[in-house]
């Protein structure tokens, strides 16, 4: 035995991509490969595949007629024998060596950066329409991150050990907690799907995974990867069945340890009142963590860069059709640069191109689903009826083909208009121009306008208007980026959550994520226990 140490870990390279090279090569041909050949994607328990009667098809968002295979959707038997499997599987993994847990997720990232990194990107530009950089940063680079960078948490977590004194040993026991982890995953990025499950895992937990059913295709792939590193059976156990299903067999069960949640603020809600409501049946309280909703903020003092606003407002907000928790989707902007802002915006807005993530040269690809599109068109469409709403450019959507929304930027005189307090994870941008003297009064007004507080930007050179910014917002982000956009956090850089309405800001890409999935054991041995219950004072 040793006292073991995971390698120091490095963010994963990002690949370019760029004409001419090997890998843009490869990722065509792993392109190819996957639409040649639909998939037939059955959920995971206790390592067997399981299909049931019931076979929904999995088509691309941008080509409706692109059938890319389908998956089974599960019932309450299903369910059933994930919990059971997961908490047969508890007995051993629970005890399993730190080392050998981590040694597990780190081949898996060898095998994600490696063998699995362009088919892990074809099947995210094809199942979730994201270009290949975003493909790129989010389902291998974030999550070869994450499984790497947590094994290296989990280990900096083992290393706070108490103090001790003469005669006495005082240790702690990182103890995994008892039952099973519940972990639903959004379709948005494909590393938080990774990710939910597996943080837990890591830290010796057993877990049910129910990804979003627009994210199972790419969530059989990691399913795929984790076996293949040697993650035993019914340690997580993928499941694809009704959310009520869920509610009604795996919140209410007794065995239920912890929620790892990302998605609506609606849903984690409705969630943590089932547990509030069913808390006397619980073994141990669960553990509840969630990341949900944002309404994120660019606001600009006037003595910021016009390029470098622009260009955060075109990123932050139309990268991956603004379908992003960080995306930003409401600016304040001062009236004395508003001018320039908005012509460089009307220009890049003109470069933007839309389509087919195929094309690698469309830096805007479609929404979701139908659902999503109708949603974020029902916003469009209000602003347009709207005397207190202006469009600079956008407005434009059709679904004959795909879900494609073009970017859309909204000007409004009102700064509680409903696109600048309600999310709307599209492309829609709406920007409140106020007046330069009136720098403080609209910092307040952006601090209470959302319920949500997930992140948000400042962009000025004026260092005393950026300090003022930065504590006048402080409880309105919890990632807070000056000069630059609010998007692109980093695992084990900008360790990312928020608060408020979005959610309990547990940080993924840091230990104060990992140190929720344990549950601390102290232990005190004395060398020399006394001998006699006399103390001194009683002499």
């Amino acid at each position: 035995m040793g006292n073991f140490r995971v390698p120091i870990p490095h963010n994963e390279p990002i690949y370019s991509y760029a004409p001419d090279t090997r890998d843009r090569d490869k990722i065509v041909e792993a392109i190819a490969a996957l639409k040649k050949k639909p998939r037939d994607i059955p959920m995971i328990i206790n390592g067997e595949e399981i299909r049931t009667n019931e076979k929904i098809e999995i088509r691309s968002p941008h080509n409706h007629s692109l059938l890319l295979g389908n998956y089974y959707r599960g019932g309450k038997k299903e369910i059933q024998m994930a919990v059971e499997a997961s908490l047969e599987a508890w007995k051993q993994w629970s005890n399993l060596g730190w080392e050998h847990r981590a040694a597990i997720f780190l081949k898996a990232a060898d095998l994600l950066a490696g063998p699995y990194r362009y088919e892990m990107n074809a099947a995210t530009m094809l199942a979730h329409s994201k270009n290949v950089f975003q493909a790129e940063i989010d389902c291998v680079c974030e999550l070869v991150d994450f499984f790497r960078f947590n094994a290296y948490f989990m280990q900096e977590i083992y290393d706070i050990q108490p103090e001790s004194v003469p005669t006495m040993w005082n240790r702690l026991d990182y103890r995994p907690l008892e039952g099973f982890v519940l972990a639903v995953t959004p379709f948005n990025f494909v590393s938080i799907g990774g990710n939910l499950p597996t943080s837990p895992a890591m830290m010796g937990n057993v877990c049910i995974w129910k990804p979003a059913s627009t994210g199972v295709y790419t969530a059989h792939i990691i399913m795929k990867i984790l076996m293949e590193a040697g993650l035993p059976k019914g340690v997580i156990n993928l499941i694809t069945a009704r959310g009520s299903d869920v509610g009604e067999l795996i919140l209410k069960n007794p065995h239920l340890a912890g929620v790892h949640f990302t998605g609506s603020t609606s849903t984690f809600q409705s969630m943590w009142k089932t547990i509030g409501n069913n808390i006397e049946n619980y073994k141990t309280y669960p553990r509840i963590v969630g990341e949900t909703g944002g309404k994120d903020f660019i606001f600009v003092h006037n003595s910021a860069d016009a390029a470098q606003v622009a260009t955060a407002i075109t990123r932050g907000a139309f990268e991956y059709q603004g379908q992003k928790c960080s995306a930003a989707s409401r600016a304040y902007v001062p009236q004395s640069l508003w001018i320039v802002i908005k012509e460089l915006l009307v220009k890049q807005a003109k470069e933007i191109k839309m389509g087919d993530p195929e094309n690698f040269s469309n830096f805007v690809n479609a929404v979701i689903d139908e659902a999503a599109f109708d949603t974020i068109v029902s916003y469009i469409e209000y602003a347009k009826k709207s005397n207190e709403a202006k469009f600079i450019y956008g407005g434009d959507y059709d679904k004959s083909k795909g879900f494609f929304i073009s970017p859309t930027a909204i000007v409004t005189t009102n700064p509680h208009f409903a696109t600048m307090e309600k999310e709307i994870f599209g492309p829609v941008m709406t920007i409140y121009v106020y007046q330069d003297d009136k720098y403080l009064e609209t910092l307040r007004i952006c601090d209470k306008t959302s319920p949500y507080a997930l992140t948000g930007a400042i962009f000025g050179r004026d260092r005393l208007a950026v300090e003022l910014a930065e504590m006048v917002l402080r409880h309105a982000a919890g990632n807070f980026y000056i000069n630059d956009k609010p998007t692109g956090a980093v695992v084990g850089q900008q360790p990312f959550g928020g608060s408020r309405a979005s959610g309990t800001n547990d940080k993924a890409g840091s230990y104060l994520n990992l140190i929720r999935w344990t549950s601390p054991r102290t232990i005190k041995e004395n060398f020399v226990p006394p001998k006699d219950f006399k103390y001194p004072f009683m002499e």
